[in-house]
């Protein structure tokens, strides 16, 4: 019996989770909670990590592929050419979501422990590769498929991404990157959200002991790679909690309005200098209508695109059209029209404008 779409969106013969559809594309992205309709409040996002308390578990294997990995790097580093700094990171022990009892609002509670960068290139880069010479079983096949990556191991979810839909204020662009070549990981030359970053201990855990914010890796991203200030104004907010099927990473999508600055601003102070410039090799600044984005989404090669990409900029779309209706949820179907014009003009080029 042949394989419908409806088969690899419940993902069957990956992992018993869904996998958001756009149009004609099936995307490795399972959206956990949020529909872009209305934001998740930040006061509702509750972060435990306590420093230095637990440390991610890694199998007797994947402490050798860690190990291998870590001399690798150094022996570069010693030559002189580029490596991979091990800088610390977080493992995901659990993303509980639950309601308040009266207006059903989302609470998350994320529990996190620590890891290193090593330990996510160990894991995740390795989720296919066979765990004994000789033997069939990879680190997907033992933990991930047939079980709910949910609720996989922590050592498994060694990354938590913080993703970025930017769209322009004045001129009304919606903001594309591609990474770069160079980068590490499985998502290098794709096109990915406009700015990411991934939850880091020297950067984001504040020195007074209050809590992580993910809004404030938000804004670490904004800065770091379109070289967004602080003082520029922005309208952000989360819109959903989701996992990279693929690369068993979880992500949280953001969207974010730049008030005042234009495509052309963001063109010329990347020019000048950001802190990480090398991270992507271009931008492409599309309409942010729905009609241009999801153009722009569909035509690629689905290959071309990191799992989640394309489902944060449908729900910042989604969100868009809500405003555009006052708050009124139904906005959704407003993208869900222009999908279907989209696939229309997908399935016959002579349609197109």
């Amino acid at each position: 019996m042949p394989l419908t779409l409806l088969d690899i969106a419940q993902g069957d013969f990956v992992a018993p989770r869904d996998r958001m559809v756009i149009g004609n594309l099936v995307t490795d992205c399972h959206i956990f909670e949020g529909d872009g309709t209305h934001p998740i409040q930040e006061e509702n996002v509750q972060i435990l990590y306590e420093p230095g308390l637990r440390q991610v578990q890694l199998p007797v294997e994947v402490q050798q592929w860690r190990q291998d990995i870590e001399a690798e790097q150094q022996r570069r580093q010693a030559a002189g050419e580029r490596y991979a700094w091990n800088n610390p990171r977080f493992a995901v022990e659990s993303i509980i979501v639950s309601r308040t009892n009266e207006a059903e609002v989302p609470l998350v509670r994320i529990s996190l422990c620590d890891a290193d960068y090593y330990d996510f290139l160990a894991t995740s880069v390795n989720l296919d590769e066979p765990l004994r010479e000789g033997e069939p079983a990879t680190l997907r096949s033992q933990y991930l498929e047939n079980a709910d990556p949910v609720t996989a191991p922590a050592f498994l979810s060694c990354s938590f991404g913080v993703n970025v839909a930017v769209e322009t204020g004045p001129d009304r662009k919606m903001v594309f990157a591609r990474r770069s070549v160079i980068v590490e990981g499985h998502n290098k030359a794709r096109w990915n959200s406009s700015v990411n970053e991934g939850l880091a201990a020297i950067h984001d855990v504040p020195e007074d002991g209050s809590p992580i914010s993910l809004r404030a890796v938000a804004h670490r991203a904004l800065r770091e790679e379109l070289g967004v200030q602080d003082e520029d104004k922005a309208e952000l907010e989360l819109l959903a909690f989701a996992l990279d099927l693929r690369n068993q990473q979880w992500a949280v999508f953001y969207r974010a309005v730049l008030t005042d600055l234009t495509a052309e601003d963001l063109v010329a102070r990347r020019s000048r200098g950001i802190e990480d410039k090398w991270e992507h090799e271009r931008f492409d600044f599309v309409p942010a209508d729905p009609d241009s984005v999801l153009d722009f989404i569909l035509e690629k090669d689905p290959t071309e695109w990191t799992p989640c990409g394309p489902a944060l900029f449908y729900l910042a779309l989604v969100r868009a059209a809500v405003i555009a209706r006052d708050g009124n949820r139904s906005g959704r179907l407003d993208v869900e029209a222009a999908e279907r014009r989209a696939v229309t003009r997908l399935a016959t080029p002579a349609a197109r404008p």
